[in-house]
């Protein structure tokens, strides 16, 4: 994505002439591979139908705030520079100053012609004139007036009072725009009158997933700006700019994660045919008495349909059996790896999936107190997974999605924790519960010193998803990747649990002062039922971020 930025001087004191993370360029650890030949993955550039873009992180600021925004380091605007010939710009970019720079906005390349146009006006959307911040003199936000059937998919920042040139940002034909929505928030100030107040967001598209269109510019809106911007459009959508078989290959040997599982971790992963070889069990409502032992690869599964309640998968009846497949086996475990297009085919997004035979009880911290919280949390059948979206533009790492629980967090590869020298991510596994983290220690699910323990530790206990992995599936490439019958078990890969919830939690109340248990019987009623464990979970395929975002 590049790593030039340009500062030019300014007249700052000596107060805030300290040298801020936006300062830094990030650089991933270890330059880029010389991808796989292919026909269009990391060529630079990608026709959306008659309009070409290419990826710029090569900027020059323009104007900065001192104050405000996350860690109350203020924000920093730029133009992007050195932007190749032919292609014009479409917007400029934000980030707060933070975090070291690791942006880009798209530029655009007229192929088909009448596709990109100047705009026809400016509109002031916001001014720093007003604001007493720290600040580089002024800031002036502009909004591009689109002729008709055109759309903005840009803001112009100056440090002057005076309308940008016309013909310094293009403006897009309405059928390459598409819907989008505030994403992240970049800046705000809270000290500024009310005609004054601001709030910046990054943008994406409003639709995402595999099948729709629209494609991230990299710019930035005015929260109630009169002005709305859109997205770009992928009319072609063809996806020659996916990476292919060996391409993708490449990838994931060379960002492939590094699991640390906590060193207390009873509950190991293991593969699914290691599951299903000792002695895992397929159910069927109305002859529970006579379950089925399944096939290595789970040929013998139901395939497809619907979640209706008909079939299940549990652990052995045996009690040795049982426990010896509860443990898991690291040895034997698998990465599986989904490979899928995203934002408008502009980039890769590759899931890795972690199957654990068995997820271990929640703990809880109440104030000082750890407490045990007996059977709540445990269930049979646990995947778990994160996510490495990929620029199709160069092959390079842009963010990464931790799941946890019943979310997960977005990071930029700036953020995230690489392996020493190496371009592979690490990720920590919470103790019991399995959920991913990208830093050791411990976070707590919950507030006010009351929540469910998510404890991860760097230990010697550790999976390389990039050494033993599978991959199975990568729709976009055809019968190229076979998936395995497994995968398409559309039923829960653990039983329905039949404890008594509110039974559990009098049992861990009675380890509580009166002064806490109000408090903590207010916190378990907030959690969501995942936590609990009651439904057996779905498997990777019957997620929604299969076939969309992650959310």
């Amino acid at each position: 994505m590049g790593n030039c930025l340009s500062f030019p001087s300014t007249n700052l004191s000596k107060k805030v002439e300290q040298v801020l993370p936006i300062q830094t360029v990030f650089k991933l650890p270890s330059p880029l591979p010389i991808w796989p030949a292919g026909e269009g993955f990391a060529n630079g550039s990608i026709n959306l139908g008659g309009l070409e873009v290419c990826q710029v992180s090569t900027f020059t600021k323009i104007w900065a705030t001192h104050e405000g925004g996350i860690d109350n380091l203020g924000v920093t605007f730029f133009e992007p520079s050195q932007i190749s010939d032919g292609f014009l710009m479409l917007g400029c970019y934000s980030q707060p100053s933070n975090k070291s720079p690791f942006g880009w906005v798209l530029a655009g390349k007229d192929v088909a012609g009448d596709i990109l146009r100047t705009p026809v006006d400016y509109i002031l959307v916001w001014s720093s004139e007003s604001v007493k911040i720290k600040q580089d003199g002024n800031g002036y936000i502009w909004s591009p007036v689109p002729r008709e059937g055109y759309k903005s998919v840009g803001l112009m920042v100056t440090n002057s009072p005076e309308k940008p040139p016309l013909d310094k940002i293009r403006v897009v034909r309405a059928d390459f725009a598409e819907e989008c929505e505030k994403d992240t928030w970049v800046w705000g100030d809270d000290k500024a009158d009310q005609s004054s107040k601001v709030n910046i967001y990054t943008l994406r598209p409003k639709t995402r997933g595999t099948q729709a269109h629209g494609v991230c510019v990299g710019t930035f809106q005015v929260d109630g700006a009169a002005s709305a911007l859109s997205c770009l459009k992928n009319k072609q959508f063809g996806l020659s700019h996916m990476p292919n078989l060996e391409q993708i290959k490449s990838i994931i040997q060379t960002y492939s994660p590094l699991i640390y599982l906590h060193p207390d971790e009873p509950f190991l992963p293991s593969s699914v045919s290691w599951f299903f070889n000792n002695g895992a069990l397929l159910h069927k409502l109305g002859e529970e008495s006579n379950p089925v032992r399944i096939d290595s690869t789970g040929s013998n599964l139901p395939q497809g349909g619907s979640n209706d309640g008909m079939y299940w998968l549990d652990l052995p009846i045996d009690g040795a059996a049982k426990g010896k497949v509860k443990k898991g086996d690291l040895q034997s475990s698998n990465a599986y790896f989904h490979v899928k297009p995203m934002l408008g085919a502009t980039f890769t997004d590759i899931s890795i999936w972690v199957f654990y035979p068995f997820n271990g009880a929640a703990r809880a911290k109440v104030k000082f107190i750890n407490i045990p919280l007996g059977k709540i949390g445990e269930h049979v059948g646990d995947w778990e997974h994160m996510t490495l979206r990929v620029s199709n533009f160069n092959g390079e790492l842009w963010r990464v999605y931790y799941s946890e629980h019943s979310g997960g967090t977005w990071l930029n590869a700036s953020e995230v924790e690489f392996a020493s020298g190496k371009n592979k991510v690490t990720a920590y596994s919470s103790l019991h519960g399995h959920a991913f983290y990208e830093r050791p220690g411990l976070v707590l699910q919950g507030n006010n010193d009351i929540g469910i323990r998510n404890d991860t530790s760097k230990s010697k206990i550790m999976m390389d998803t990039g050494e033993k992995f599978e991959l199975v599936s990568a729709e976009y490439l055809g019968s190229i990747v076979a998936e395995p019958p497994w995968l398409n078990f559309n039923r829960p890969w653990g039983p329905k649990i039949n404890y008594d919830t509110r039974e559990e939690l009098k049992n861990v109340e009675k380890l509580l002062p009166g002064n806490l248990k109000t408090q903590f019987e207010k916190f378990v009623n907030s959690l969501p039922n995942e936590v609990f464990g009651e439904e057996g979970p779905l498997g990777p395929k019957m997620k929604n971020s299969w076939n969309g975002d992650e959310v």
